[in-house]
């Protein structure tokens, strides 16, 4: 893993042209853009959505069926892009998610609206890998490196500017045009990515793996729910929660079992005993824990404990993720004099110390303070972040590029809604203990109130 290997994935000469490849890589720019921009977008118009549609039960859904379907076909994105080459694959997420970002648009309903917004998540979750797995196409290790910072700067910039985007749309015109301006920048990128991508997929007849496809997706979709609804909706120990991943475990388990006996299998067991796939998904799932739990509960700390307010305390959170994207970008030309386990012990160590200052704040900790500790911690996901797919890339050959690439993607996802889900509930189990053993005590000392007075 340190060092790079420079003759593993050569592009095919047709990929090789220099116009060719500026007009694909300036597509692939402009697809992970509005892709990973459209969550940030979607979740600042929820009020008027809510507004104009009704059904604020089921606003938690918008995200929620975004989430489930995105996540659940990253793997399968990347096994078909193995299978049937990169092109045929991108471009038919690519249109899928236009379909559903312009049946988005013209939902009159709240259930129309979440169907829509799952079937838009199909289409993000087929091109949110296929970039980087078309990196690892186009160049050779040093490149990669550049590139893969990049393109992970590329998915923060949308973190920073999507509330803003999403605000002046809204503002501006309404919220079907959260959805609407999908449609003219998705042609531009299908377009560049059409005449500049060109196609290569295996040879001989093709076998898919549909039942790795089902019961991986019913395993991640019960996972997926039980953690996002425990103890929220239901309780942790409903029959409805407790089914969920009862559901989860079986479909997993058989999952695997397939796995280990299927000719083309989606996610191949072998690939575990690989010491760097396993570790570096490994770090790849905790570093996404600690991210999404932090870009989640330090603005809720902020304006629950120090008391400021909520347009502010969304300002704590934009310097990180500025110095996370100039990082990123500074850690793919970093990282060919550091190396890559160099790099990535050194940005672990950073991002840790951020997470151990974070401990630290309290009643008494000031916005700026708050600020300066989540940026501590955004140089050190800068520097591990694009080394996470690189590595994996630099490890396999390129028949499995599109496994091991999906593979980083899925397990950071499910990092993610791993990390909300259980400081979500280590804060709340906090929370009530302080309560009942702190707050109850101390009002029960209080003297009663004099009638009268």
């Amino acid at each position: 893993m340190e060092h790079f290997q420079e003759n593993q994935a050569a592009a095919p000469p047709g990929e090789r042209h220099d116009a060719s490849r500026g007009l694909l890589i300036t597509g692939l720019i402009i697809a992970m853009l509005f892709a990973s921009l459209d969550n940030t977008i979607v979740g600042t118009a929820m009020p008027r959505i809510v507004g104009d549609l009704g059904g604020l039960s089921l606003m938690t859904w918008l995200t929620t069926a975004y989430m489930l379907s995105s996540t659940s076909v990253v793997p399968i994105a990347g096994k078909l892009a193995d299978l049937l080459g990169r092109r045929t694959v991108y471009l038919t997420g690519l249109i899928v998610f236009m379909i559903g970002s312009v049946l988005c648009g013209m939902s009159q309903t709240m259930g129309q609206l979440i169907w829509f917004r799952a079937l838009q998540g199909i289409g993000g979750g087929v091109m949110m890998p296929m970039a980087m797995i078309i990196i690892g196409d186009l160049f050779t290790g040093k490149e990669r490196a550049k590139w893969q910072g990049v393109f992970g700067a590329v998915f923060g910039l949308s973190s920073v500017i999507g509330p803003q985007v999403g605000g002046w749309i809204v503002d501006s015109i309404n919220w079907h045009w959260v959805f609407y301006i999908n449609l003219p920048v998705g042609i531009l990128a299908t377009v560049f990515i059409a005449l500049g991508l060109r196609d290569g997929r295996r040879e001989g007849r093709v076998q898919f793996d549909f039942g790795g496809m089902v019961t991986m997706i019913v395993g991640v979709v019960s996972l997926l729910l039980g953690l996002t609804f425990g103890g929220k909706e239901y309780a942790w120990t409903s029959w409805q929660i407790i089914g969920l991943f009862v559901i989860a475990v079986i479909s997993l388990v058989s999952f695997v079992l397939i796995e280990s006996r299927t000719a083309e299998p989606i996610l191949p067991v072998e690939l575990f005993k690989n010491r760097t796939f396993t570790l570096i998904n490994g770090i790849g799932f905790l570093m996404s824990v600690g991210m999404f739990g932090a870009i989640m509960f330090v603005p809720l700390f902020m304006q629950g404990i120090v008391g400021i307010s909520a347009s502010a305390s969304g300002t704590v959170m934009t310097p990180m993720m500025i110095v996370m994207i100039l990082t990123s970008i500074a850690g793919g030309w970093l990282v060919q004099k550091l190396g890559m386990r160099t790099q990535m012990i050194a940005g672990m160590i950073i991002m840790s110390a951020g997470f151990l200052l974070l401990t630290t704040m309290d009643i008494d900790t000031s916005r700026w303070t708050a600020t300066g500790y989540m940026m501590v911690m955004g140089v050190g996901m800068g520097l591990v972040m694009p080394l996470l797919t690189l590595a994996l890339q630099e490890t396999f050959p390129k028949s499995e590029l599109g496994v091991v690439t999906s593979s980083s993607q899925f397990f950071r996802q499910i990092g993610g809604t791993f990390g909300m889900t259980v400081l979500g509930v280590i804060m709340n189990h906090k929370s009530d203990r302080q309560l009942t053993e702190t707050l109850v005590p101390l009002l029960k000392q209080l003297p009663a109130g004099r009638h009268g007075s």
